[in-house]
Formats: C-alpha cells, structure tokens, sequence
C-alpha cells in the first residue's frame, strides 16, 4: 500500500441510523469481512479502522459506528464533526428507519461540515420478502438528500449503487 514518500491520508467515516439498522453488521463486513447473525446494540459508539489504496493513495478510515438508540443521540455530533464521509442506513424491513433516515440527513446537514459526502444505505436487501421501503421510494425525488448517494446492501454484500 504506502511507498517510501508516500503519506497515508485519514479520513472520519461515520454511521448514523436508528437501532437495529445494521450499522454494525455493514461495518463489521467492511473492516473484517465478516457477519455476525446477532449482533447486540452498540453503546455509545464503536470505533474502528480499516487502510485501503483509493486512488493511487493509501487512506486510513477511521469509522465510528453510532448507537441507534434515542438516548443516544445527543452523541451523535460529537462523531459526525469532522467526517469526511457519513452513511445514513435505514432497515428496508423497517419503514419508520427509513422516515427517521431523512432526518438524519436533514441534521448532518443543518449542522454538519458542508463538505461532508453523504450516502444512504437501505440495509437487509436479503429480507425482500418482508421489506417496506422500495427502492423506487428511496429514490423519490420527495426524499430530498442533497448529494447523497443510494445504496443497498445485505448482510452479505453490497448488491446496488445508485449515484
């Protein structure tokens, strides 16, 4: 990865999302490749890291995986100031995850850097036959996020990118 000379860059990722989303689960396939069937609530917040080559350059994310929970989300600024990059995950099983994703959105930007990049990620694409939240829905020009982006993703994969 990193050459003599060559400086590895940081960059803050943040999740954000209401409990049971699967923030974790996403985290957890990102850094170790691995999914955990049962995975209990984050307290607080989880910290992980993960050194990738993008773009002819080594980047070190350093991911904070945000508690869900109500009580919880006073914290959340104090993790999503300073992030280069936030993703906004709702469960598509779960559509008052996907209104409340809209607020999220909504507070990153009110209150966030501007030049953070946002993503939205409809999470549980594997539960199909149970979901809520369409992937037309998502998309509805009504669901105004700026320049976020659409992703889906399952416990297994990321199986959609929507620009």
């Amino acid at each position: 990865m990193a050459t003599a000379g060559n400086q590895i860059k940081n960059a803050k990722l943040v999740l954000l999302g209401d409990a049971g989303t699967g923030k974790s689960s996403l985290v957890l396939r990102f850094v170790k490749g691995q999914f955990v069937e049962f995975q209990e609530s984050t307290i607080g917040a989880a910290f992980f890291s993960k050194t990738l080559a993008v773009n002819d350059e080594t980047v070190k994310f350093e991911i904070w995986d945000t508690a869900g929970q109500e009580r919880y989300h006073s914290l959340a600024p104090m993790y999503y100031r300073g992030a280069a990059a936030a993703v906004i995950v709702y469960d598509i099983t779960n559509s008052a995850t996907f209104i409340r994703a809209k607020k999220w959105v909504q507070e990153l930007q009110a209150q966030g850097n501007p030049s953070t990049i946002m993503a939205l990620a409809g999470n549980k694409a594997d539960l199909l036959e149970s979901r809520q939240v369409s992937a037309e829905m998502a998309m509805n020009e009504e669901f105004v996020i700026g320049q976020a982006n659409l992703l889906g993703s399952s416990q297994a994969t990321t199986i959609a990118c929507k620009s």
